[in-house]
C-alpha cells in the first residue's frame, strides 16, 4: 500500500463524528420549529456518536449499542473541564425521558424553549471540544 492510500484509508472514528455533526445539524432544525423534546433527543445522539467515535479510536473497534454517554466518557477516559462533565450528566438523564416516553404533556411542559435552548448551545461546545480530541 502506497503512502497516498494510506492517508486516505477510511477511519471509523471519523465517521461518528460525520453523524455527530449531522445529528447536531437536526437538532437545530427542531429547536428552529419548536420540536424540544426531538432537539433533547438530537443532542444526546449527536454526543453519544461523538463519544463512540473516540471510543472507535481508542480501540480500534465498533462501540457497543448502547446509549450511556458516561459508559463512553469513563471508557475513553474523557478529561474534560468539570462543567462539560456535569453537562454529559445532565443530558444522559434528560434523554431518558424522549427516548421513552411516559407522557407527551409532561415532557411539553418540561423540555420549554429556554431549558431546550441551553441543552443545544452545550451541545455545541461539548461537540467542538470532543472534535479536538479526535
Amino acid at each position: 500500500m502506497n503512502m497516498k492510500a494510506k492517508e486516505n484509508k477510511f477511519k471509523p472514528s471519523d465517521e461518528w463524528f460525520r453523524q455527530a455533526d449531522y445529528d447536531l445539524e437536526t437538532a437545530e432544525a427542531m429547536f428552529g420549529v419548536g420540536r424540544y423534546i426531538y432537539t433533547v433527543f438530537m443532542c444526546h445522539l449527536s454526543i453519544e456518536k461523538a463519544l463512540k467515535g473516540l471510543y472507535a479510536k481508542k480501540f480500534e473497534k465498533d462501540p457497543p449499542k448502547i446509549h450511556d454517554l458516561n459508559y463512553f466518557a469513563e471508557k475513553v477516559e474523557l478529561d474534560v473541564e468539570q462543567e462539560f462533565q456535569d453537562f454529559i450528566d445532565k443530558l444522559n438523564n434528560l434523554s431518558v425521558p424522549t427516548r421513552y416516553p411516559d407522557e407527551l404533556n409532561r415532557l411539553l411542559k418540561d423540555y420549554k424553549q429556554d431549558v431546550t435552548k441551553a441543552v443545544l448551545s452545550n451541545s455545541k461546545e461539548l461537540l467542538l471540544c470532543l472534535k479536538q480530541k479526535l
